[in-house]
């Protein structure tokens, strides 16, 4: 160990490993950014409603908290012989209807094969009733701009808000925007 602490206090030996410490955060940042952006530009793009939310949590700082529609599903939509289990990683297969929503046609352990018009979200099951299952996407919060948050939570608690999501080729979604109908409808 000393010797490597003496290795290492050279300052010529120092500053490529800083550099490259410096360049691999960099990297890490860019990363991420380039993902959260090729989700939204490559990604399947959905619309999920979402179910009014207790108005005491829906706003919380500087985001809204989203409850979807689909987060709660009867159990006869699972597709496995072992019932699900809390926590457990899911596939939620997904198809359009004609009012442009995603609503749930199964879930499964594994991804299913999406037929043309379908998408596949990944989810965790948080809890499992006697006929329903509780599922949650990573998808509840949605960060809005500093004062535009009470305007979306006096929304949420009138009518669903509709919620677009880009789903990745390698699975990753993303709240792409957030959509109050009911303003949309009123400036018609």
């Amino acid at each position: 160990m000393t010797d490597l602490l003496t290795w290492a206090s050279d300052p010529a030996r120092r500053r490529p490993l800083l550099r490259l410490l410096v360049a691999a955060q960099v990297l890490y940042v860019l990363g991420v950014a380039g993902a959260g952006y090729a989700t939204t530009a490559l990604g399947q793009h959905i619309v999920l409603a979402t179910t009014p939310v207790d108005p005491r949590d829906l706003l919380y700082g500087d985001f809204v908290r989203l409850r979807y529609i689909i987060s709660e599903a009867p159990l006869s939509q699972w597709h496995d012989a072992a019932p699900p289990k809390r926590r457990q990683g899911v596939f939620v297969l997904l198809a359009t209807g004609p009012d442009s929503l995603s609503t749930t046609v199964g879930i499964y352990p594994k991804a299913p094969a999406a037929a043309p018009g379908q998408a596949v979200l990944r989810a965790w099951v948080t809890d499992v009733f006697r006929h329903s299952l509780a599922l949650r996407f990573n998808l509840e919060r949605y960060y809005v701009p500093e004062g535009s948050g009470l305007r979306l939570e006096k929304a949420g608690r009138r009518h669903p808000l509709r919620v677009h999501v880009s789903i990745a080729p390698w699975g990753q979604a993303r709240i792409a925007r957030v959509v109050d109908v009911g303003a949309v409808a009123g400036r018609k």
